[in-house]
């Protein structure tokens, strides 16, 4: 007998510790355990890394995490109810799984790890973005993670992988695909959780790139980025007036057409950007 086959089924967990999902902690939990290992799976071989959870609930990732084979496994649950289920799964993977109570906002992850390290988690959807965008922006790259497998509200899905020219282009896709490969994994229906969200998710995988993809100063490519797309009906010569007095100059020498808007910016036209304002 496997240890999975020794835990009880996810909705009796719920049901024994009275885990009702609260909207206040962005909880939608997935039960089926066929899903949550697949997921797991987006995240690759996991037999030599530690994982990343933030947000287990009850633990349906984490048991197909475990599962699929991951060394280790470090989950945050913020939500004090969830702590006896998730000991029953610890009990069940001797030594394999730790948990902290607390915010993952506030809590370095860090010391609990050992390389290589992934992240694999069903996001809660109210700490989802800024977490990533945290994951992303390190002081320093390569990041202390080799991949990123996240659950999102499939718009924001939409918004990590977007291509230069669609509505869902921005912020997010920048910064995704200039340190990472990404990719939309998988796609998962509202009933597919518990209680059922008014939105489809979806399972981004993002793959750390060794360096950059093209060179550029992190602060300021961020910094032209957010003005950019902070008024994207405006024409680029408008929009980033305040960066120089020159800017018109500076985007024709990177490339790009003062009258071109940021949503049909590529990203390797906002890094040569970025470069012509350092010099």
């Amino acid at each position: 007998m496997s240890a999975m086959d020794t835990l009880p089924p996810l909705r009796d967990v719920i049901a024994t510790h009275g885990l009702a999902a609260r909207k206040s902690l962005g909880q939608n939990f997935l039960l089926d355990l066929n899903l949550t290992a697949k997921i797991a799976r987006q995240a690759g071989d996991l037999t030599e890394c530690d994982v990343l959870e933030i947000g287990p609930g009850p633990g349906g990732l984490t048991r197909g995490l475990l599962s699929e084979g991951a060394r280790h496994v470090l989950a945050i649950e913020k939500d004090r109810r969830c702590l006896p289920a998730l000991a029953e799964i610890a009990e069940a993977y001797p030594g394999r799984l730790t948990v902290l109570e607390g915010d993952a906002l506030r809590i370095d992850p860090l010391a609990h790890l050992t390389p290589p390290i992934r992240v694999a988690a069903n996001l809660p959807y109210n700490v989802g973005t800024e977490l990533l965008v945290r994951w992303l922006t390190p002081p320093e790259w390569p990041p202390f993670w080799q991949s990123l497998t996240l659950m999102f509200q499939r718009e924001v899905a939409e918004r990590i992988v977007a291509k230069p020219g669609s509505k869902a282009y921005g912020r997010l896709a920048l910064l995704a695909s200039w340190r990472c490969d990404t990719q939309i994994a998988m796609h998962l229906p509202p009933g597919a959780f518990t209680p059922p969200p008014k939105v489809s998710s979806a399972v981004v995988h993002l793959r750390a790139l060794p360096e950059p993809r093209y060179p550029a100063d992190a602060k300021r490519l961020e910094a032209v980025v957010a003005r950019a797309f902070n008024q994207r009906r405006k024409m680029l010569r408008a929009a980033l007036k305040g960066l120089a007095p020159d800017i018109e100059d500076r985007l024709i020498a990177a490339g790009i057409a003062p009258t071109d808007r940021a949503e049909t910016v590529s990203l390797e036209q906002f890094c040569a950007l970025t470069r012509t304002l350092e010099a």
